[in-house]
């Protein structure tokens, strides 16, 4: 058995890099880039008038100042020189003219004298009714995004916000990196596939391999295969050649590999010519938790069958896996205080249902969830966070303890907050 570092770092050192690919930006929502993007341009790429009203040439100017319309400027118009001593009628994001450097808003003026031909013709005239100061209301050329600057790193998962970078960018093709194909094979002749079946006396319905294609399209992954089997080897086999054929770079299993009479994985994996790189973590819950490389390479991760121990097998294996293979560095924890002191079982690293809540003084603690054990799958529900504990022993109410996101996307956010310290 080993601790849960070294099985991390095995586990790492053991991932393969994925091709990359090429993506329409349209179709790139949940790709993840294989490679940085910088800014091909300035964004906005012009200066531009921040609100309605009248543009104005450098300098402040005093409420009461009496100014000419030379002409109206409306967005999309192109480049178009001003006179001097004149204002032109502006529209939010619209071009400023040569020489206008200011906005003043439409509500801040007084229309004197109206064209009766439309703005530019030479008549109109406004009056100022609040003091203008030099660039008020307008938007620098580069003011949001300066061309050359690095919009977005290689690893980052592309959702809606970044997809709108990218087209105000003009970039219409990406490099990204193949979604890992992925098996799921459950066993335990107990299991009914089925939500709709009735069950039979003895039976349980297979809720972890729902939770675990789920849980892998959730990571970016694919699933290619997903099957439930019996307690029988030749089955198993069956279904893990069915896995290999579909194209699975890596399959996940639950059950059957710990010390019981019906856990035959360990042996049917040695059999079938894989070797096991590591088989038992000091970890709770999940300590059967088993890692091979098959006779053709793909990797084999076990998993317990029970469900807590199913998703920390999926969120503390399975994602560190999946993104080594798509090229992402590892998340880091937060560091949040406990809101109340905690007893646990001296003994191996604790992976804990929580939930983050704000405490007395406004800001974060993190909150275990009672009655936890490896079978139940009402605390899943109820978390928001995992805690991990590197050890058991007495901890104290605002004492800092490590803290992940609980869903296999969320730790994109999480890096606001310090990290936890080896």
């Amino acid at each position: 058995m080993i601790d849960y570092p070294q099985a991390l770092t095995q586990l790492l050192a053991a991932a393969t890099l994925l091709d990359e690919r090429t993506c329409a930006t349209g179709d790139g929502l949940g790709q993840l880039l294989a490679t940085s993007i910088r800014a091909s341009e300035s964004l906005p790429p012009f200066d531009a008038a921040a609100m309605d009203g009248y543009a104005l040439p450098a300098g402040d100017f005093d409420a009461g100042s009496e100014w000419p319309v030379e002409a109206a400027q409306y967005a999309g118009h192109g480049r178009r020189p001003a006179s001097a001593g004149a204002a032109w009628e502006i529209t939010t994001g619209a071009r400023m003219p040569d020489g206008l450097v200011s906005v003043v808003p439409v509500e801040q003026v007084q229309t004197l004298a109206a064209s009766d031909h439309g703005a530019g013709s030479g008549s109109a005239r406004i009056c100022l009714l609040q003091p203008v100061v030099q660039g008020q209301h307008m938007r620098s050329a580069g003011s949001d995004i300066r061309a050359g600057q690095l919009l977005l790193q290689s690893g980052t998962r592309l959702g809606p916000e970044q997809l709108m970078v990218l087209h105000a960018m003009g970039i219409g093709q990406l490099r990204v990196r193949a979604a890992p194909r992925c098996a799921v094979i459950c066993t335990g002749g107990e299991l009914v596939s089925s939500p709709c079946q009735a069950l039979d006396s003895g039976q349980i319905r297979d809720s972890n391999r729902g939770y675990l294609q789920a849980s892998l399209r959730a990571a970016g992954a694919e699933c290619v295969h997903a099957s439930t089997v019996a307690d029988d080897p030749r089955q198993w086999r069956q279904h893990l050649d069915t896995a290999l054929a579909a194209g699975a770079q890596l399959v996940i299993s639950t059950g059957a590999v710990s010390m019981g009479a019906l856990d035959f994985i360990p042996a049917a994996l040695r059999e079938a010519g894989a070797g096991i790189l590591f088989h038992k973590v000091a970890i709770r819950p999940g300590k059967p938790l088993l890692l091979a490389r098959l006779a053709d390479g793909t990797l084999y991760l076990g998993l317990s069958g029970n469900p807590a121990a199913c998703a920390v097998g999926m969120r503390f294996f399975v994602l560190p896996l999946l993104r080594a293979m798509q090229g992402q560095s590892q998340e880091q924890p937060w560091l949040l205080p406990l809101a109340h002191d905690v007893d646990l079982r001296e003994g191996p690293c604790h992976f804990l249902s929580a939930r983050i809540e704000a405490n007395a003084d406004a800001g974060l603690a993190v909150r275990l969830l009672a009655e936890q054990a490896s079978s139940r799958l009402l605390p899943l529900v109820q978390a928001n966070a995992w805690v991990m504990l590197a050890a058991g022993g007495r901890l104290r109410a605002g004492q800092p303890v490590p803290v992940f996101g609980h869903g296999m996307a969320g730790e994109q956010g999480m890096q606001a907050l310090p990290a936890c310290a080896d």
